[in-house]
């Protein structure tokens, strides 16, 4: 009987981490395909008007940019992924916790909640890293999601569009901080 539990609440944790995953991808497809939101009615989660009437207003050319806005901490589109995957990934492991600290658990229920909780904290680290190198190499944003088995990178799009150069160095970044080939990974261009 309690191997039966910690099966079935083994299965229920893998089950929400799943979903979770598959929702924030699919968000992110969805986001790249339509980054500025025309489909949902032209607003963009996270886009917000100025109390004081500062706004970016693009039609007539002006634009007031204002400390701390969109425009030095990353466009809306990788500033709203960045939540949904702190989002998706603080409730797993809400859950994984949980799950750890059940004091009806068995020892081997525990330690492979706790092996899960290590692996989510590797790849946030690795995400990280992919992330700040890749900005370092002269992109203007991206954002990473790396699981077990592929990693999908979404990067500003430069003047020119990514050409086989930057797909490659993109491509050996991620490879050497996840250890995924190359065929696993897979780079998205978006506008900024």
């Amino acid at each position: 009987m309690k191997l039966w539990k910690r099966n079935a609440v083994v299965v229920a944790i893998v089950l929400f981490v799943g979903a979770a995953v598959y929702l924030n991808w699919s968000y992110n497809n969805r986001a790249v395909d339509d980054p500025v939101g025309e489909s949902a009615g032209g607003k963009v989660l996270g886009q917000s008007e100025l109390v004081n009437g500062n706004t970016d207003d693009k039609a007539s050319g002006n634009e007031t940019p204002v400390s701390g806005t969109e425009d030095e901490k990353g466009t809306g589109y990788f500033a709203t992924a960045r939540l949904n995957r702190q989002q998706a990934r603080d409730s797993a492991l809400e859950l994984l916790q949980q799950a750890a600290g059940d004091e009806k658990a068995d020892q081997a229920m525990i330690d492979e909640a706790n092996q899960s909780i290590q692996v989510m904290a590797a790849y946030t680290m690795a995400e990280a890293q992919v992330e700040n190198l890749v900005t370092a190499k002269g992109y203007g944003d991206c954002i990473c999601f790396i699981n077990d088995s592929s990693a999908s990178v979404v990067v500003s799009a430069t003047s020119g569009g990514l050409n086989e150069g930057d797909v490659a160095k993109i491509t050996e970044i991620v490879s050497q901080e996840s250890g995924l080939k190359a065929a696993q990974i897979r780079i998205i261009e978006t506008e900024p």
